[in-house]
């Protein structure tokens, strides 16, 4: 493995960096005070993403995307997520991979759209009862004449405001195993204003401010069979395979957040002056500094290394969860102790720390806990030795 940028690699990380400073670090105090992204602006932002050619970079390039490998697409996600996240993740949209695995027809419909910018996407699977434990899902779906008929609640269902449609999972059937009845589970596409689907304004979050969450209900939502992305009863194999390098980009955009908070309390250190003399000469808080860069040093090396093995298709999904899992928790521990060596200029808005420090704890809880990450850990570990 490589751990040096090529040319081009550094060309996108130059020019993804120099984007978000320009176009999006201006912006985010309004959006944490009005606690919205105003839709005018993410127009605007848009349309110079696109020119740019940083929208929809993840895609492939014989859909109109970037055609990234994933180590590229990392380091790109890497910059944007230092920028709020509502910004970036509206205004320099990257369509769902799940896209990928619909029909021609499906991506006519659903993946260009996103590409050009008309519409965004929204996956619809945690509901009230149901969060990790997927299969305790309770909303259903039934097949009646040539249709499916769709019924239940989802909530957390991040911009599904803006999206013009979601992709949702439903309860679709039982079968037997070994160890008693498992739920069936379908993907399906589900247009916004299709009769009995409805998007509610869901919770207040202290985390990402203006980056939206929503309640979905559907009641008789009737959808025609041309509308499941796969085939029926297989909606986890989609996930399992579109969805799971979710979690790297969790983890690269937790990397961005705490490199950012880093250097805020690098400048700092080296500025502020207390008894004569810079406060980083101080032991307390240069070991600070030592161990926040360690740390950080550490997260990106198991991101970059599970980017490496996911490219070369040898990822395992203890690799994918030991980057989120550390990412996401040294995040929390860099933006902590960055506000620590602020002092009390740490917690005041004129300062992103305060947003980062706030904005790193939902990152712990979606897209699979803390818990669920050591929990496949461990699994694939004793699943060697036979336990």
């Amino acid at each position: 493995m490589d751990f040096g940028l090529t040319d081009e690699q550094a060309m996108i990380v130059n020019a993804t960096r120099a984007f978000v400073e320009t176009e999006l670090y201006p912006h985010e105090a309004t959006v944490e005070r009005n606690g919205r992204v105003d839709m005018d602006l993410v127009r605007d932002i848009q349309k110079k993403a696109m020119a740019a050619g940083l929208y929809a970079a993840n895609m492939p390039e014989e859909v109109g995307g970037a055609g990234l490998d994933t180590q590229s697409w990392l380091l790109y996600e890497k910059e944007l997520g230092k920028a709020n996240y509502a910004l970036h993740w509206t205004a320099v949209a990257r369509p769902s991979n799940i896209l990928l695995a619909g029909t021609p027809d499906q991506r006519e419909r659903y993946l260009m759209p996103c590409i050009r910018g008309e519409t965004w996407d929204c996956l619809a699977m945690t509901e009230p009862g149901a969060g990790s434990d997927l299969r305790g899902m309770t909303a259903t779906a039934r097949q009646e004449g040539g249709d499916w008929v769709l019924n239940g609640t989802k909530h957390f269902i991040s911009h599904a405001d803006v999206a013009g449609f979601t992709i949702v999972f439903m309860a679709s059937g039982e079968e037997e195993t070994p160890r008693g009845k498992k739920k069936l589970i379908t993907a399906f596409f589900v247009d916004k204003g299709t009769p009995g689907f409805a998007v509610r304004d869901g919770y207040r979050n202290v985390s990402h401010r203006g980056y939206t969450n929503a309640v979905l209900d559907f009641d008789n939502c009737r959808v025609p069979q041309d509308q499941v992305l796969g085939a029926p009863h297989k909606g986890f194999e989609v996930a399992n395979t579109w969805l799971g390098a979710t979690r790297l980009q969790v983890a690269a955009t937790c990397l961005g957040r705490a490199e950012r908070a880093l250097g805020h309390a690098m400048s700092y250190a080296a500025e502020r002056r207390q008894f004569g003399q810079q406060i980083g000469r101080f032991q307390g808080v240069s070991f600070k500094l030592a161990d926040m860069a360690m740390e950080l040093k550490a997260a990106e090396l198991l991101t970059r290394e599970a980017a490496w093995k996911f490219g070369k298709g040898t990822v395992s999904e203890a690799d994918m969860s030991m980057a989120k899992l550390k990412a996401t928790e040294v995040l929390a521990f860099i933006a902590d102790e960055a506000i620590q060596i602020h002092g009390g200029m740490g917690l005041m808005e004129d300062l992103p720390l305060e947003r980062i420090w706030r904005d790193a704890r939902v990152e712990r809880i979606w897209e699979g806990t803390s818990e669920i990450q050591r929990h496949i850990i461990s699994r694939e570990l004793l699943r060697a030795l036979g336990a």
